[in-house]
């Protein structure tokens, strides 16, 4: 995945491409790989880096949605345990089963979650990751060592799956690649090409890297900016009322002694009527989330307070010892692109999280909600769309079972470079073939320099923060040793990449004021 001939590609004068997508998250990577999955021409252009924004600050979680079930919309809970079950197939070096333990203090609680929680299952048809079952309260000890014991009743074991969000962007970027479409990060699409009769045939797009323009034409654009996206329809039509408002959800991340468990704990039920995650992952635990209403989008928004405070006081309900603000390794905010409530006064979360796909009066098709799980449904709903608008010529889709780039079954978690999948011996390769890429980025943690070499020559890295953040994880599970080792990360990118000294000191000195918003 060499930018250089990426960019070659975008450059083409005359060439007409049929899929143009804008924005590099998970909805869109998607729509490029199901578009060039079905032969059609694809170009995806991300104004940062694949998913710098929502799709790199989830939950991690691949699930059905226990808490639409609660709210009885059965048919966005068929839809996503089904592409779990897709999602897995297609990635098993990514996703894997998570056993969650739900903790009950009533015996009505253990019989009402175990009944909705069988119905889970059964709505899985076929694509399970493992059956619910009831265990008594030493069970529930034995299984989360950190609960709270103090009336215990009992609990519920249900499965779900778990992955690495920004590393599936990652390798779904390359799967596009593989397949002959283009992707570029970096390069920002600042206007819309419309034809004589003002239907939009094309973008205008910026090289951040260099400042160069190009004109690219196309016969379908898809608008997948995420929460964004009101931005691009607005280069459409001016006049337009803004579609997306943007609601938060903010995770912390604690070390493992507050789970001391390959269990994950689910709180079905906070004070704001949400659910609560620990979940362990990459050897820490992340706990989240808020869902607060934002003023605009941000792509380094930043945690509120009193979020941190929430979440804090009711994973303190649960966990012995409870957590505190000096036990934090990182806090991790991100925005949800929901559509913004048409009364006033309505909340965030009473809005549907399924997908919405719209089509303005000159064409423009724009793809917003939804979630990480249904990413590869909601790319076949808008590829079918461009055809039944006549945009594309009539091809299946047949990403249901298409493996993504790095396919490897059975991969060995103990081994932190599992994310790789079939590219992990290349990796391996690469660190003995050059010794001093052996050397580690933290001695707290088993991310090496060969990785940084990879994500730079392979995977499209161009700053500090592609790489600290979304190549590898370190900014999400320790932003203060991602900051103390983001100069030898600068150092060695800066000499892969030919830059100088001051090069360097601005890609840490950036660094640093990210980090700032994780710590």
């Amino acid at each position: 995945m060499k930018r250089s001939e990426q960019i070659k590609a975008i450059s083409q004068d005359g060439k007409i491409w049929d899929v143009i997508v804008v924005g590099g998250g998970a909805t869109g990577l998607g729509c490029a790989v199901d578009a060039t999955a079905r032969g059609y021409s694809v170009a995806l252009l991300e104004k940062d880096d694949f998913a710098k924004a929502t799709s790199s600050r989830s939950t991690k979680l691949v699930h059905g949605g226990v808490r639409y079930l609660q709210h009885g919309d059965v048919k966005l809970v068929l839809e996503a345990l089904r592409e779990r079950g897709f999602m897995k197939r297609n990635a098993p070096h990514l996703v894997k089963d998570q056993a969650f333990v739900i903790s009950n203090y009533s015996h009505w609680e253990n019989f009402l979650y175990f009944c909705g929680l069988t119905l889970y299952d059964m709505l899985s048809f076929g694509f399970g990751y493992g059956r619910s079952r009831f265990i008594g309260p030493k069970t529930v000890e034995k299984y989360l060592p950190t609960i709270e014991k103090k009336g215990l009743k009992g609990g519920v074991v249900y499965h779900d799956g778990q992955f690495d969000d920004a590393r599936m962007a990652v390798n779904l970027a390359q799967t596009v690649v593989d397949h002959g479409g283009t992707v570029v990060n970096h390069a920002k699409v600042v206007g819309l090409l419309h034809d004589d009769n003002g239907k939009v045939c094309g973008v205008t797009v910026v090289d951040e890297q260099t400042g160069q323009r190009y004109d690219m034409r196309a016969r379908a654009v898809i608008n997948a900016a995420g929460i964004f996206v009101d931005d691009v329809m607005l280069m459409d039509e001016p006049e337009k009322r803004r579609m997306v408002r943007p609601s938060q959800g903010v995770h912390i991340v604690l070390d493992k002694k507050f789970l001391q468990s390959d269990y994950a704990m689910m709180v079905p039920k906070t004070s704001d009527g949400r659910v609560l995650f620990a979940v362990p992952w990459h050897d820490r635990v992340i706990v989240g989330t808020t869902d607060v209403p934002r003023d605009k989008p941000e792509s380094e928004p930043h945690y509120l307070e009193q979020e941190v405070d929430f979440i804090l006081r009711t994973a303190g309900l649960y966990m012995r010892p409870a957590p505190t603000r000096a036990d934090i390794k990182a806090v991790f905010a991100g925005q949800r692109p929901l559509a913004a409530p048409e009364k006033d006064g309505q909340k965030t979360k009473e809005i549907s999280r399924s997908h919405k796909i719209m089509v303005s009066g000159n064409g423009l098709i724009t793809i917003t909600g939804g979630k990480w799980t249904s990413y590869r449904l909601m790319a076949e709903d808008t590829i079918d769309r461009a055809i039944d608008m006549g945009l594309l010529d009539k091809r299946k889709c047949v990403t249901r079972s298409y493996p993504i780039h790095g396919y490897k079954p059975n991969p060995d978690l103990s081994d932190h470079l599992y994310v790789y999948g079939s590219d992990r011996e290349a990796v391996v390769e690469l660190a003995k073939r050059e010794p001093a890429l052996a050397e580690k980025l933290s001695s707290k943690y088993g991310y090496t320099m060969a990785e940084v070499a990879w994500a730079v020559t392979q995977e499209m890295a161009l700053t500090v923060d592609d790489v600290l953040a979304r190549r590898v994880r370190l900014l999400f599970i320790d932003a203060r040793e991602a900051v103390a080792a983001a100069p030898k990360v600068a150092a060695l990118m800066a000499h892969m990449m030919g830059k100088d000294k001051a090069w360097e000191e601005q890609q840490v000195a950036a660094f640093k004021q990210i980090a700032a918003n994780y710590v």
